[in-house]
């Protein structure tokens, strides 16, 4: 009887451990068909596009590299954020390099690699809308706030600021346009943003509070149980840390606004 269940036992698990060993990583397949699909959305300074179509940004740095020292090219996928993990689920691409915040809720769907970058929530107001100069002064029901829909900015919105009235638009420059046109009394997103919003348009906006309110580590998305890929993020972003470079990048494209003739 024994023998009798240990080959039904065999025979049952067999179609399993040959599909196993038949299932090959995401980091398998991009390396034999020499392309990295990167799903990315954009955000300014992550990622944006120059007037002949080229990607430029920190994020898009961080993609290129990423396939240079896997040997591959990358092609970018622009997506709406608010779809984003749905697509990379469906296999639209291979990986979010999105500057996409590590959350619990997100963690239920993908899995992250280590942060190789940590953000924050910055908040820039209209002068002709409010006055206010702490977030405690701007959470009322005469208080207009903006943001990116499907973004922590969202979440962000919405938990500090119950009282306000939280409109949320698909892309950031409608949001940012509420604002500019006064039908918003402030637009909340990930730093520096906010910031370069205010010394753009001085004569209309300003920052209630100086630096960030948040703090949250930013991660490489992928499809749940590709330990193998994940393994290989991990390890890349322990060695460019290491070398200095991702803090250089950072230091590029969010202290100084050297890249604004790279988009002419």
């Amino acid at each position: 009887m024994k023998k009798l269940f240990t080959l039904f036992l065999m025979i049952f698990l067999l179609p399993v451990f040959l599909f196993a060993s038949d299932t090959k990583s995401t980091l398998d397949q991009v390396v034999k068909s020499g392309k990295l699909r990167v799903g990315m959305s954009t955000f300014i300074p992550w990622a944006m596009q120059t007037k002949t179509g080229e990607w430029i940004g920190f994020e898009i740095d961080v993609a290129k590299r990423l396939a240079q020292d896997m040997g591959v090219k990358p092609e970018f996928i622009p997506t709406k954020w608010s779809g984003i993990i749905p697509a990379l689920l469906t296999g639209k691409y291979d990986i979010i390099i999105g500057g996409m915040g590590i959350t619990p809720e997100r963690a239920l769907k993908v899995e992250f690699s280590q942060p190789y970058d940590y953000s924050g929530m910055a908040i820039v107001a209209n002068k002709n809308k409010t006055n206010a100069t702490s977030l405690a002064a701007l959470n009322n029901s005469d208080t207009i706030i903006t943001a990116r829909l499907g973004t922590t900015a969202a979440n962000v919105a919405k938990k500090f600021f119950p009282n306000a009235k939280i409109k949320l638009f698909d892309d950031e420059p409608q949001a940012i346009q509420e604002l500019l046109n006064g039908r918003a009394t402030a637009f909340v997103s990930s730093a520096p943003l906010p910031a370069f919003l205010a010394v753009e348009h001085k004569d209309k906006l300003y920052l209630p509070i100086k630096g960030t309110f948040t703090k949250e580590p930013v991660g490489f998305a992928v499809r749940r149980g590709d330990q193998a890929f994940l393994n290989y993020l991990n390890s890349w972003i322990t060695v460019v840390s290491a070398e200095g470079w991702l803090e250089a990048r950072k230091s590029y494209w969010f202290e100084s606004k050297d890249w604004e003739k790279l988009l002419n």
